[in-house]
C-alpha cells in the first residue's frame, strides 16, 4: 500500500514514520511513504502557501493553489483505488471500522492542514473525505497523519508478527480488549487468574471474551449499544455483572 502526506513539515513526517510497526513494513517494502511538501509547488518567490481570509478573522488560511497541485502530482496514474483525505477537527470520527476500509486501498493521500485551516475550494474539489481523530484540536495535522499510517499499516497481511494480533485488539469487533498477564504469577497479593494458567484454552476463550465484554459494559457502555449481542455473550455479560457486584 502507497501513503502519501502532504505537510509543511515533512521531516516531522519522516523522522517518526521510521520507527515501530509502520518503520519495519517500509523496510520490508510492504507499504511505501511518500511526503510532500506544498511550497514545492508554489509560483512565486517567496513560496508562499498561506494567506489572509476573505471576511476578516484571525490567522492564516493556506491557498488552493499548492495544495491543489501537490495532490494532482501525488495521484499515482491508476489512481481508482486511491481516496484523499483531509484531517481536520470536522470530519468523521476515526474508528477500526474506518481504519479497516481503508486498508483495503491502494494508494491513501492524507492532507495535513495548518493554521486556520484550507481553502473550502480545495476540501470540496479535491477531497474524497474528512476525518477527525476526535472532538478536540491540535497544531496540524502531521500527528494525525502518523495515526491513521500506524492504525492501517498494522491491518495489513505480513506486517504483525502474528496475523491474529491485529484482530484480537480492542476496537477489532466492536469490544474493548482483554486483560493481559505475564510473568511473574504473583505481584505482591495480585495474582494471575486461575484459568489463564490452566492450559483449558476452551475456558481461557470463554473467560477472555466475558472479560472484554465486561471492560467495555464499564469503561465505554456507548459501545455496547452499537453492538448486537448473542445469547452466549449476554450469558458470560450477566455473569461478570454478578462477579463485580
Amino acid at each position: 500500500m502507497r501513503f502519501d502526506v502532504i505537510t509543511l513539515f515533512p521531516e516531522m513526517v519522516q523522522h517518526a514514520a521510521q520507527v515501530g510497526v509502520t518503520g519495519k513494513a517500509i523496510d520490508n517494502g510492504i507499504v511505501t511513504l511518500n511526503v510532500w511538501n506544498p511550497r514545492d509547488y508554489t509560483h512565486d518567490r517567496h513560496k508562499t502557501v498561506d494567506d489572509r481570509p476573505f471576511g476578516g478573522g484571525q490567522g492564516m488560511v493556506m491557498k488552493y493553489q499548492p495544495l491543489h497541485d501537490v495532490v494532482c502530482a501525488a495521484k499515482q496514474n491508476d489512481s481508482a483505488n486511491c481516496k484523499v483525505v483531509y484531517l481536520s477537527p470536522q470530519g468523521k470520527p476515526l474508528t477500526q471500522s474506518l481504519l479497516s476500509e481503508a486498508s483495503q486501498l491502494s494508494q491513501l493521500i492524507l492532507v495535513a492542514g495548518r493554521y486556520e485551516g484550507i481553502d473550502e475550494r480545495f476540501i470540496q474539489r479535491d477531497c474524497d473525505e474528512e476525518w477527525s481523530l476526535g472532538d478536540y484540536v491540535i497544531s496540524g495535522g502531521e500527528l494525525a497523519a502518523l495515526i491513521v499510517i500506524d492504525g492501517i499499516t498494522r491491518l495489513l497481511p505480513n506486517v504483525l508478527g502474528n496475523a491474529q494480533s491485529a484482530q484480537e485488539d480492542s476496537h477489532s469487533d466492536g469490544l474493548l480488549d482483554y486483560p493481559q498477564f505475564t510473568r511473574p504469577e504473583l505481584i505482591d497479593d495480585m495474582a494471575v487468574p486461575d484459568v489463564l494458567l490452566s492450559g483449558n484454552h476452551a475456558a481461557i476463550e470463554r473467560w477472555r471474551l466475558k472479560q472484554a465484554l465486561g471492560r467495555t459494559w464499564q469503561k465505554r457502555p456507548d459501545l455496547l449499544k452499537e453492538k448486537t449481542l448473542s445469547a452466549e455473550q449476554e450469558r458470560l455479560l450477566a455473569q461478570f455483572k454478578v462477579e463485580v457486584d
